[in-house]
Formats: C-alpha cells, structure tokens, sequence
C-alpha cells in the first residue's frame, strides 16, 4: 500500500513539473499575439511566482488541517484550472489572472509531498521524487513544439498540457482514501504516519511563524542555502545557451543541445544521488556535489574549444541535481518532525525568492557589462552557497543534530 502511494506521489510530481517549462517556448508567439516586448517576460515570470510563494507559506496550516492527500488533490485541480484559463487567454491580462489559480496550487504541492517523503521515506526517494519533476519539465516542451509546429498556435500547447495536468488530479482525487489506509497501517506496525490523516503516535505536528522562524539561525541559513540553489539552476538554464553562442561562437542549434544536457544532468545528478543513498550519508553526498560543480566554471573559462566548454553544463546539471532533494530529506532531522512542515514551506517561499530576484539581478548586469559577466558571477554565487553551506554545518554541529556519517 504505502509503495502505491509513492507511485501516486511520483506522478503529482511529473504534474508539477509540465507546467514550468511551457512559458519560455511559448512566450515568443504569444508576445507577438498580445502585443508586448520579448523583454516584459522578465516582468511576468516573477509574478508567477509571488502566489506559490503564499501558497507555500500557508501549506503547514492546512496540510496540518486536512491532509497531505487533500491538499495534494485540491491544489493539483487549481494548477488545472491555471493551465486551461491560459489556453483560452485572449489576452495577456486573463493570462495573469489565470496565474493565481496556478501558482496557488502548485506551492502547496511541492511544500506537502517533500515533506510526507522526507518523513515517511527513505533518502533515495526524495531523490527519485525530484527526477519526476525533470521528466514534467521535459515533456512539456514537447507538447508546446509540437502545437507550434503542427498548428501555430501556443493556446493548444497550454490545453494539451492542461489535460494531461486533469488526469493527474483526477488520480490524485482518487487516491485521496489510500493516504488514510497508509496510515493506519503504518500506525497499526508502530510506525510514524501520516498525522493529518489519521492519528500520529510518534509526534504533534505544530505550526510556526515567519517571524518565529526567523528568529533561528539555522533556518535563516537554510533559507539562503534554498534560494542560492534555485537561483543557479535557473541562471545556468536560462543564460548556458547564450553565452556559448555569444562568447564561444557556437551555432544557436548545438548550443540549444548543451542546455537539453544540463537538463539531463540535472536529473541524471538526482537519480545518481538516489543510487548513492544506498552507500552514503545526505550530507557525504551533498559534499560530494558541491565538489563537482565548480568543474562547470572551469570548462566555461579555459580557452577549449566551444563543444568540449559546452560539456560545463553537464557538470552543472549533475553538480547541483542532488542539493535541493537532499536538504529537503534533512528537513526533518535538522530542525524536528514537528515542525517540519512549517519550515518545508518556508524553504519552498525562500528558493522561489531566489529565482524572482538573482536572474533579473543578472539581466541588469549583462545589460551593462557583456555575457562574458557570466561565469565569474556563477563563481560567486556558488561561492555564497557554498559559505551558507559551511555556516549551516557550524550551527547544527552546536545543536548537536549534524550527522555527518
């Protein structure tokens, strides 16, 4: 039963993947239908992400309240309900609106699923969850090129995808009685279950506040160690192409093939890391990623030629696939059970910060400065995370809740 339930969990986690990677595709058509500036896309992407930071926010409350499953099906329907209003948009003012359906739903999901696997599951399984979330991110695309292709038109894109989205919360919605069947059976065997859906013997979960939160040193480092990890993701996807093409000289074409390998590598980096839990601790295998990464800056900046540079990206992709899952496990361990939720949505708020301030951040220094800005900015970036790192260690060794091995 509770293996059932995982499979139920992986494929929500492909549905919060399809709809982050059918924007970019889509934008260029759909500014030239709406009138707007390629460049306003700087402006809207980061208000998709102000309501799944609310959405993240408010997730300890009512999971705590009415259940992971619950939760899970009810914002899989809004992110529904998201993805159908933008393929009927007639204009970019609807296209917003629908964003707040969407982006409400989908914080709450991301929050409430890495927490019930970071309890109830096995480290490698957070490492696997998130290679579900590549395989959405890499089939959405599809769905859009294959709408622009065939029929020019983005708003079928956004429709197919929407309906595949349908017959995921349709799953969800009928797996909501197995999350209390997992339950009572892991309570019945003396096991920690599932509190919100039917009794919890092993803790209580309690909610805290943005400002009690931030009153703990820890959670403030986690907070910067969540929003550096997102904000490089996002700055080697976005950026990796143009800087070949711009700096390296190599064709539009390959470049677009480098970044689909960092893609890879970023979920090839989590299934490995999945592998590696079997023989290592999260934090050995944390260390061991923030040791493979920098190699991407190293094959940015050697005079090689433009195809071996692009060969930084895969290392990029497997560098920092295992970070985001393996402080997501450690959740609970570092900071309680109990309040585990709580700081699972606050992480979730902090790493979509990181993606709505450091890339525009980037873009404004690019506009000054040149592309060639951008593998020194990556150093110092990793840089930070790599402090945050090493600061978080120091402060949970005091608590006594570091295990290294």
């Amino acid at each position: 039963m509770a293996t059932l339930l995982l499979i139920v969990i992986y494929i929500c986690f492909i549905g919060l993947g399809i709809p982050d990677s059918l924007f970019g595709p889509a934008w260029p058509v759909m500014s030239g239908e709406f009138g707007l500036p390629i460049s306003t896309a700087g402006l809207i992407t980061p208000y998709f992400c102000l309501f799944t930071v609310i959405s993240s926010l408010f997730s300890d409350k009512l999971i705590n309240r009415f259940g992971t499953g619950r939760v899970t099906a009810i914002s899989t329907m809004l992110t529904v309900v998201g993805l159908l209003g933008y393929s009927f948009s007639p204009n970019i003012w609807f296209f917003l609106l629908c964003a707040i359906p969407f982006g409400l739903g989908a914080g709450a999901v991301d929050a409430g699923l890495n927490n019930y696997v970071a309890l109830h599951y096995k480290a490698s399984h957070i490492s696997y969850l998130h290679c579900f979330y590549g395989v959405g991110v890499t089939v959405s695309p599809v769905f859009m090129s294959l709408a622009l292709a065939k029929l020019g038109d983005w708003h079928i894109g956004y429709r197919i995808a929407g309906f595949v989205q349908l017959s995921i919360a349709l799953i969800s919605v009928l797996a909501i009685p197995l999350w209390g069947k997992v339950a009572a059976q892991t309570a019945q065997a003396g096991k920690a279950s599932d509190t919100s859906e039917q009794g919890e013997p092993d803790f209580t979960p309690r909610s805290l506040s943005l400002r009690e939160q931030a009153r703990d040193a820890g959670i403030r480092w986690i907070w910067l160690i969540f929003a550096v990890a997102v904000a490089l993701e996002v700055l080697v996807g976005n950026w990796g192409s143009t800087f070949l093409v711009k700096i390296k000289g190599m064709e539009p074409a390959y470049a677009a093939a480098m970044t689909a390998l960092y893609y890879f590598g970023l979920a090839a980096g989590r299934f490995i890391s999945g592998l590696l839990s079997r023989k290592l601790t999260p934090w050995q295998i944390i260390a061991l990623s923030l040791a493979v990464w920098p190699l991407s800056v190293v094959f940015f900046v050697l005079p090689i030629p433009p195809a071996v540079s692009g060969i930084g990206l895969l290392f990029a992709g497997l560098g920092m696939g295992p970070l985001y899952p393996n402080f997501v496990y450690l959740t609970p361990r570092n900071f309680g059970r109990d309040v585990s939720q709580s700081i699972m949505g606050s992480q979730s708020a902090s790493a979509y910060l990181g993606l709505i301030a450091v890339p525009p951040l980037f873009g404004l220094l690019v506009n000054n400065f040149g592309v060639g800005l951008y593998p020194p900015f990556l150093a110092v970036v990793y840089a930070i995370q790599l402090a945050a790192v090493l600061m978080f260690i120091r402060h949970l060794k005091k608590r006594g809740t570091y295990h290294a091995k």
